[in-house]
């Protein structure tokens, strides 16, 4: 017989199997089915669309572009937030708090909705070149001025770049921050120059932080469908995954491209977390001694504003072209709008169609990220606080999600609800609501474990022993001492996690088939890639105006709450 104590043991262990059999059944069961697709035709297993695959040379220069395409990214975010991480955690001056707050709005609107403001502004008849030829740097009528957005290729990689630093930025402030100024301080003594000095003392030692970045950074742009689609540079391959499981069918070659992607998607991940991402010592990120932060100087000040002032210009380029093309009632050949209006703003509210995709949205947020909740709480109790073994394949497996791109998860429920399965009932043709909340919640549950674990290890152990100690239960010092504790970080991780479900973009694309259960993204991808109204660019722009309203205010607020613990959440 088990006495009660055993019991209280077990529980721990029972709940982390019960977490691990969920996240299994909705994570790595809808993995396995898109491998296996992949690999069964007419009921028997065979490589012949594999093969098909690998020997196809314009499905491998698709791969190839992808490959260079986030390379290209991951690189351009790099030298954009390392130099930002360096000014906000080694130097101090008038301001640093604002610029701080604002180097993170790029992340309140997807990339894929800058691309319609971005051609409005760097395509070869947009506002720039009208600027040039205003400045009479060029003349439009003598010859055709320069496309700035090139193939497509380079305005993806803007618009990604742009939105996407900050994830860096965030990693490589928090990794920096953790620097023991020690060491620099050691070689300084020994004569070594302040560039020396960082890159080789302090880089060396932040480039866990930077690759654990990189790393959700690489993978982002290497699979992101958004983007690409709009600037119509077609030759990816998740490009082609998309357009082929828009008919949500069964097709042995498009599974083994998902295959080809998912396996380099973790292979990445497995290099940036576990090879690249290694500390050097066990100690190297401990800080000894408080940072050694300076006070800048005027002149200098002056220079850390321009830095952080041009990179938040350039970042906010695409919010500011989808503000004006949300407000615009006319704008050709001008390069501000001649006229404004308010009337794409109130269409969004008053269309049926668009409302309906908003109100979707909000309800698959909401159940997702009530999901998220649950889960992530009691999956960072089990990792930081729960004595039991395994907590780091629990981990592991929490964390997983960010190495699964959400265009090969809506790829595995698409498998799972094809037509003809006991499931198809709410697969993407009929009432997609299960599989998108599923979706949503899988995808953003490390957002809360890792929110709410940075709130429990700042959280002494000795206060819950001496709740404890004094007679109370273990669920009365979680609800009574604990809980109140992590609230900030709860609440924080619960607002990021429920804004960017509301704009999440890969699963929405592939998994809403029907305009009855559009998320609100799926409705902008349909009115920016729609030719029946000359207004449809203009609504797709109102609905990305009232996306950067939600997503701004949540970033805004878990910005305050969480602080520089923020990075945390975006960090593999």
């Amino acid at each position: 017989m088990i006495s009660q104590s055993n019991m209280k043991q077990r529980i721990p262990f029972i709940l982390a199997l019960l977490l691990g059999a969920i996240i299994f059944a909705f994570l790595i069961v809808p993995v396995m089915k898109t491998i296996s697709s992949g690999f069964v035709s007419q009921g028997k297993i065979t490589g012949y669309w594999f093969y098909r695959v690998v020997t196809n040379p314009i499905l491998l220069a698709e791969l190839g572009n992808g490959l260079m395409l986030a390379l290209a990214t991951t690189g351009v975010c790099l030298l954009l937030s390392v130099p930002l991480a360096v000014l906000r955690t080694k130097y101090t001056f008038r301001g640093m708090g604002i610029l701080s707050i604002l180097v993170l709005v790029p992340l309140i609107l997807p990339p894929f909705v800058g691309a319609v403001s971005m051609k409005r502004l760097l395509g070869q008849f947009g506002v720039f070149n009208l600027i040039l030829e205003h400045l009479g740097l060029i003349d439009i009528s003598r010859s055709l001025p320069p496309d700035w957005l090139g193939s497509g290729f380079a305005g993806v990689v803007i618009l990604q770049s742009l939105h996407l630093f900050p994830i860096l930025y965030l990693n490589a402030s928090a990794a920096l921050a953790n620097v023991d100024p020690a060491y620099n301080q050691a070689a300084r003594n020994l004569g070594a120059s302040a560039f020396r000095s960082f890159f080789r003392i302090t880089l060396p030692m932040i480039r866990p932080g930077l690759f654990a970045g990189g790393t959700i950074v690489f993978i982002w742009a290497f699979t992101d469908i958004g983007t690409p689609a709009i600037m119509g540079y077609n030759h990816l391959t998740p490009v082609t995954i998309f357009q082929e499981l828009a008919n949500a069918e069964i097709n042995p070659r498009t599974y083994s491209l998902v295959f080809i992607m998912l396996s380099s998607s973790v292979v990445f991940y497995v290099l940036g977390k576990f090879l690249f991402g290694r500390g050097l010592t066990g100690e190297s990120t401990k800080a000894s001694v408080s940072t050694d932060i300076k006070k800048l100087g005027l002149f200098s000040a002056l220079c850390a504003w321009m830095l952080f002032g041009g990179v938040i210009f350039l970042s906010l380029l695409p919010h500011i072209g989808v503000l004006f093309l949300g407000l615009s009632d006319f704008w050709v050949n001008t390069i501000l709008p001649e006229r404004y209006t308010f009337k794409h703003l109130s269409f969004v509210i008053q269309n049926p169609d668009t409302l309906g995709s908003i109100l979707n949205s909000l309800k698959y947020a909401g159940f997702s990220t009530a999901l998220d909740v649950i889960l992530g709480t009691l999956a960072a109790w089990l990792i930081v606080r729960a004595k039991i073994q395994g907590k780091t394949i629990l981990d592991g497996l929490c964390m997983l999600p960010l190495a699964v791109p959400g265009m090969i998860l809506a790829a595995g429920y698409v498998a799972m609800t094809a037509s003809g399965t006991w499931l198809e009932s709410i697969g993407p043709t009929r009432n997609p609501f299960i599989i998108l909340v599923i979706a949503y919640a899988i995808r953003r549950l490390p957002f809360v474990v890792r929110g709410v674990s940075a709130g429990l290890q700042q959280i002494p152990e000795s206060m819950e022993e001496a709740a404890r100690n004094l007679g109370a239960s273990t669920w009365t010092t979680g609800m009574r001492i604990t809980l109140p504790l992590i609230a900030a970080n709860m609440i924080a991780a619960s607002v990021l996690t429920f804004s960017f479900a509301m704009l999440e973009v890969s699963d929405s694309l592939i998994l809403a088939q029907t305009s009855e259960y559009y998320p609100i993204t799926k409705q902008i991808y349909r009115l920016a890639t729609s030719t029946g109204s000359p207004d449809a660019v203009n609504q797709a722009a109102a609905m990305g105006i009232y996306g950067m309203g939600l997503l701004g205010t949540a970033m805004g607020v878990a910005s305050l709450l969480l602080g520089k613990r923020l990075g945390m959440i975006f960090r593999a």
